[in-house]
């Protein structure tokens, strides 16, 4: 027999070899940056009935007291920083001159020494905060 009596039919299988490739290159990448990518820090509130914040005021400063008392400072880009008392009051001082009328918070772990938080809101007294609210939980 001939080879022109013979249909040569169109392949119709997709390779998708090169698609799992991909595939398993991006879940790679996730898995390597999803544990970078969580913010703040794990600090217990202690719960109060108090009011909720604003929506329309800015966004805030945030200054976290974890549990063994190491201050970790989250602003605008959500990125949170261990910071030392010094370090702190220049930080905190450089954004609050920067955005006047920033709310500054304070969120103390309910198990961290009192004397810790009170330490925390000095230096932000200091660094120009006119006005320091505290965070909690509400009550379940």
């Amino acid at each position: 027999m001939s080879r022109r009596g013979r249909k040569l039919r169109p392949m119709a299988e997709i390779n998708v070899v090169p698609y799992i490739d991909v595939m398993l290159v991006l879940l790679v990448i996730f898995m390597i940056t999803a544990p970078l990518l969580t913010q703040g820090v794990k600090v217990d509130l202690p719960e109060a009935d108090a009011k909720p914040m604003e929506d329309d005021a800015k966004r805030p400063l945030v200054l976290s007291v974890d549990k063994e008392g190491v201050f970790h400072l989250t602003y605008d880009d959500d990125r949170t920083r261990v910071l030392d008392d010094d370090e702190l009051q220049r930080q905190a001082s450089a954004i609050i001159a920067n955005n006047p009328g920033i709310p500054v918070l304070v969120k103390g772990d309910k198990d961290v020494d009192y004397g810790r938080v009170v330490h925390a809101m000095v230096l932000l007294q200091n660094a120009g905060a006119p006005n320091i609210g505290l965070l909690t939980d509400p009550p379940e």
